[in-house]
């Protein structure tokens, strides 16, 4: 079973920054791809950026591209989410989660282990 815990989300004001973390359990972190997703109040899930386990390039939706920086810490278990120049659109709890293949992915129904969430809130 792998367990993943999100931390870092919180209140900020527009066009400030914020660094997700991602901590993975699993003890073959680095094989996997990794994502962040987000769901604001009546949305549905949506995809922000994937990491691949092959040779860790990266992948954003168009909407934070050029803002959000996702990396991976193969040592540490850990993911990352750097977010700069935060909008109040950005305002959603914060996924990480685990894919079952090394390749990325946009789709959340691909991706098998979830963490709980993490709360973002980017004021005007």
């Amino acid at each position: 079973q792998v367990q993943l815990v999100e931390s870092g989300g919180g209140l900020v004001q527009a066009g400030g920054s914020l660094r997700l973390s991602c901590v993975s359990s699993g003890r073959t972190f680095s094989a996997y791809a990794m994502g962040w997703f987000r769901q604001a109040p009546g949305k549905e899930r949506e995809f922000v950026a994937a990491v691949s386990g092959v040779d860790g390039s990266t992948y954003y939706a168009d909407s934070v591209k050029g803002r959000f920086t996702i990396s991976r810490d193969n040592a540490k278990n850990t993911l990352y989410l750097q977010m700069n120049s935060l909008k109040p659109d950005d305002t959603a709890v914060y996924y990480c989660a685990r894919r079952a293949s090394s390749y990325t992915s946009n789709q959340p129904r691909t991706y098998d282990y979830w963490g709980q969430g993490t709360q973002v809130t980017v004021s005007s």
